[in-house]
């Protein structure tokens, strides 16, 4: 079995209040990590983070079988219980929030993943990061329209408008794997809310990872990098780092 090791940290910034949450676990052979960015007012941000974390957990928790269903509908369940509980709020009021979620298998060295929102997930192999998911943003979708050049998202007004987010009135769609994607020895995956994946480059995160013992000092060495960068008023920031067996270790004497 694939040993698995997991991190995670997460800042206030420059805010008054936290509205990131995060879980992670095991169940079995299975671990599971949930982030959620949330956005509401009257700290109702801080309420569906938490709503929608809770809701996802509990179900992978319970999951008999490992499949890609169980993955969807655990995402699909945090938003109805979220929508639940709006009722009785103003629209100004209203409580949305992302959600990107990492389940693997260590038995059968299995990963699987799924998102709403631009809450991200990368991966590292053999040193490289990948951006596994696709933010649900305008910037994004001016970008794979060819309206603006990938570098220019970054400092775009329109950064933070969701396209779809957890606790909307129409159901998002949920991105997903459909079928379990294969581990290998030496992956390390990061999930994170915008506010920390606004202020590092692939480069940052290949970088730090590569300095970094454990999963805990690349959150350090990532955290540290972001509140050097950080902006006025910067966003929380937070993340979850998942290692399989030792990634810094295997990319040192690997090809």
């Amino acid at each position: 079995m694939m040993h698995i090791e997991v991190a995670s940290r997460s800042e206030v910034g420059q805010r008054s209040h936290n509205e990131d949450d995060f879980r992670h676990g095991t169940s079995g052979t299975q671990v599971y990590a949930v982030l959620s960015d949330g956005a509401g007012g009257h700290s109702n941000g801080a309420m569906a983070s938490d709503i929608v974390v809770r809701t996802a957990t509990l179900l992978l928790q319970r999951a008999t079988v490992y499949n890609p269903a169980v993955l969807e509908a655990s995402i699909e369940e945090a938003n109805e219980v979220l929508n639940a509980g709006q009722e009785g709020l103003k629209s100004h009021q209203r409580m949305h929030a992302t959600v990107v979620v990492l389940w693997l298998e260590a038995q059968e060295g299995l990963a699987m993943w799924g998102h709403v929102g631009d809450s991200r997930l990368y991966r590292v192999r053999q040193g490289v990061a990948q951006q596994l998911t696709v933010d649900d943003s305008v910037v994004q979708h001016m970008v794979d329209a060819g309206f603006i050049k990938p570098e220019e998202a970054r400092h775009h007004p329109r950064k933070n408008q969701l396209l779809a987010a957890m606790g909307s009135e129409e159901t998002p769609h949920v991105h997903l794997t459909r079928q379990p994607q294969e581990l290998i020895e030496g992956d390390a995956f990061l999930l994170c809310s915008d506010g920390w994946w606004d202020q590092l480059d692939p480069e940052d995160i290949e970088r730090t990872m590569l300095q970094a013992g454990s999963p805990g000092q690349w959150l350090d060495h990532m955290a540290a990098l972001v509140a050097q960068r950080q902006v006025p008023n910067q966003d929380n920031y937070t993340a979850v780092a998942v290692w399989v067996g030792n990634p810094s270790e295997v990319t040192r004497i690997g090809p």
